[in-house]
């Protein structure tokens, strides 16, 4: 009996030894084991960004690279991410909600209305409560953009204009009907939903009168369609952006866009943006969402080389514009930092 003992007392302790070399992670995350005395966690993300023309994708592509390349020596978990293309917003919470992304990149609009389950069709009364914050990044330009040699010059110069005013569903149409309703023309345009690469060819071949882009601007789009035929932006004054702020739209930023922004303009502009923002599945846990909040900021120089946007990432302006609440490995970041966190960012 002794001898038996002594067997089953050995095969326990080797049981013990054998699991004490193995981890595990939780969510989307696969454990991994390593050669050296201490294992590294490791957790895979999926990022969904936007189109190839826009600025989600490079953007997004660039900071995965940096989760990939920094994580597991400056933060211990190894995040084995990746950047895949999108329909950007709209498209990136429902993922988040089915599960198909773990982090994304989107307007706060879009992701106040995902979350609410309030004014997209997409997410009435289906409301994407898994959306948790980690910063936001940068404007995203509401601009009204016409041919230079166009006789439109104000917002109520598209009565009876054929205008792009975005694909349908979409963040982008959302926006241009609150400002072109604040405007009283909404009801009097001729409406194309198109995304907003087609909107720039269409407006480049005349087949359109003015096109609705949001995106961070300068957008390649529009860039490329003005080196041949010149642009202008129509201007959105402060009456236009009282009225939206008393409506409840609380999403809207002034922004001047400079003369320089696009071949054709010829001084300053006065428009609207929202912002984009870093979004995170409230399903990723706490010390991922942590070192991707940490290393977002420790290599923003890296995503200024990437994109010129990247220039309004910071850490002091991280919360502005933040319209759903943060993940709370987002918060023991910036408290950390010593950045107070507002009750209505609190999950």
């Amino acid at each position: 009996m002794k001898k038996l003992a002594t067997v089953g007392l050995i095969a326990v302790l080797l049981f013990a030894v054998v699991m004490a070399g193995c981890t595990s992670s939780g969510g989307g995350g696969t454990g991994t084991s390593s050669s050296t005395s201490s294992a590294t966690e490791s957790y895979s993300l999926t990022i969904y960004t936007g189109g190839t023309s826009g600025v989600y994708y490079p953007l997004g592509s660039a900071y995965a690279n940096i989760l990939n390349q920094y994580s597991a020596k400056e933060a211990g978990i190894k995040i084995n991410a990746k950047a895949v293309t999108s329909g950007a917003s709209v498209s990136n919470a429902k993922a988040i909600g089915d599960g198909d992304a773990q982090a994304a990149i989107m307007q706060n609009d879009v992701a106040y209305y995902a979350y609410n389950g309030v004014v997209l069709d997409a997410f009435k009364g289906k409301p994407v409560k898994k959306l948790r914050g980690i910063a936001a990044l940068y404007p995203e330009t509401i601009q009204f953009v016409v041919r230079a040699d166009s006789n439109i010059k104000t917002l109520q110069d598209l009565k009876g204009k054929k205008v792009a005013v975005g694909a349908a569903g979409s963040g982008t149409a959302v926006a241009a009907q609150q400002i072109l309703e604040a405007a009283g023309v909404w009801n009097s345009i001729q409406k194309v939903y198109v995304k907003f690469s087609e909107a720039a060819q269409q407006l480049k071949l005349g087949q359109i009168d003015a096109a609705v882009i949001v995106s961070g601007a300068p957008t390649p789009a529009i860039e490329q369609i003005a080196v041949q035929t010149p642009v202008r932006v129509l201007p959105i004054g402060s009456d236009i952006y009282q009225e939206l702020k008393g409506k409840g739209y609380v999403f809207y930023v002034t922004q001047t866009l400079p003369k320089s922004t696009y071949k054709g303009m010829t001084e300053d502009t006065p428009t609207l943006a929202v912002k984009s923002l870093l979004v995170v599945s409230a399903d990723v846990p706490d010390n991922v969402v942590y070192a991707m909040t940490m290393l977002l900021f420790k290599h923003v120089e890296t995503l200024r080389q990437v994109h010129a946007k990247a220039k309004y990432i910071s850490f002091e302006t991280a919360l502005n514009g933040m319209s759903i609440p943060l993940h709370p490995g987002a918060i023991k970041y910036y408290e950390e930092k010593g950045k107070s966190i507002p009750n209505n960012l609190k999950p």
